[in-house]
């Protein structure tokens, strides 16, 4: 017999109105109704609970317990009784059985008792397969088997995404579905980083979120979490681990159901395509918002080379555009900048329209290989009147 929880029972409402035939007195029984609910009749709601009627759903991550009893139905008293429970899945077959010693012996209308748990890790069909061995009083050995099968359904359609932004930052967006036919409490859906070049970041207001203090899940409903990850100080100067980081790691999912019935899925490893930077990658660092027209405004920009073996040696070229105006000389040399490292250049621009302007006309030139690395498009900036 599986062990569940009970449900809660749920009265459907007769009422007519007043001037109809029967008057009050749909209303009255009601009232009456000892599974209804004060001030609350009319509503499907009820105080009191059901036993369960049927093996009813059972869903990946819930926890599968069952009562197992062997009652020896003669007037004879059986010996050397061994019970034994496994579950068969697709792929393997689980030992359930809480102790595995052999009962001496068992009397007529008694029995033999067993709970078993197992937190049910795979989709698909299940059978539990319950195995009695025994020996008679005149020394015959006897042996039986029971099966018992029943399905296990998906609870959660879980998809994710992967964006890589260009200050090393990774987001992942994590779109959860309940696909079950009751609704659920989100206990908790967090991200555990597998790897330690990336943290995740924590908000400084864990308590308030944006589903509220009831994160309940309604049937087919979608949330959608986005989580923000960033190197950790000590790997940000490294350009080519980060680089090469795909594995991110993976989703851990609580949840509840009816009464306090709990869950637990964890996803795979969640893996991302590695952005691929070249061999010289230019970032900003600091940039602001809002400029002043004709008014000179700075920029902080980050050179990186990405190659693991060669020595760079960079110049830097700055070509205006109509509306964005470099202040500074161009054509300077930066040095050398070896593998894995990174300098930071502190640039002044001016702009000569209004708006929100692109930063462009970068250019880095590689001297060793005569090679020219174009930046366009770096960043916006909005560009508003002074007098405003």
């Amino acid at each position: 017999m599986r062990l569940t929880k009970p449900t809660l029972f749920t009265n459907i409402p007769v009422t007519c109105e007043e001037k109809d035939l029967p008057g009050d007195l749909f209303n009255q029984l009601m009232r009456d109704d000892p599974s209804t609910v004060n001030g609350a009749e009319i509503l499907m709601l009820g105080e009191m609970l059901t036993l369960p009627q049927n093996f009813g759903n059972i869903f990946l991550g819930e926890t599968f317990s069952s009562y197992i009893s062997v009652h020896n139905d003669s007037n004879q008293v059986v010996k050397d009784i061994l019970v034994k429970a496994d579950l068969q899945t697709s792929s393997q077959r689980l030992n359930l059985s809480a102790s595995n010693a052999a009962v001496a012996e068992l009397k007529p209308d008694c029995c033999i008792d067993d709970v078993i748990h197992h937190e049910v890790k795979e989709i698909g069909t299940h059978i539990l397969v319950c195995a009695v061995s025994y020996t008679t009083q005149g020394g015959e050995k006897m042996y039986f088997r029971k099966f018992f099968k029943f399905q296990v359904l998906k609870p959660l359609d879980v998809k994710t995404k992967f964006y890589n932004a260009e200050t090393d930052e990774v987001f992942l967006e994590a779109q959860i579905q309940n696909i079950t036919t009751s609704p659920m409490f989100m206990e908790k859906v967090s991200l555990e980083p597998s790897i330690i070049e990336l943290s995740p970041f924590v908000s400084t207001s864990l308590s308030v979120t944006t589903f509220g203090s009831r994160a309940y899940l309604q049937p087919m409903d979608t949330r959608q979490y986005l989580y923000c990850l960033k190197p950790k100080k000590e790997f940000a100067e490294k350009a080519g681990i980060i680089k090469g980081v795909t594995v991110i790691g993976k989703l851990d999912i609580v949840w509840k159901t009816n009464l306090g019935e709990r869950g637990r899925l964890q996803t795979s490893q969640l893996q991302r395509m590695a952005p691929g930077y070249g061999d010289v990658r230019l970032s900003l660092e600091a940039i602001p918002d809002t400029v002043n027209l004709e008014e000179p405004f700075h920029i902080t920009c980050k050179i990186t080379n990405c190659s693991s073996e060669r020595t760079m040696d960079l110049v830097l070229e700055m070509c205006n555009t109509n509306s964005i105006h470099w202040c500074g000389i161009s054509g300077r040399q930066l040095g050398k900048l070896h593998p894995s490292s990174s300098l930071c250049l502190a640039l002044t621009l001016l702009s000569s329209v209004q708006g929100l302007q692109s930063v462009s006309g970068l250019r880095l030139t590689d001297t060793f290989l005569k090679r020219t690395y174009e930046y366009d498009d770096i960043a916006q900036v909005c560009v508003v009147s002074s007098a405003i």
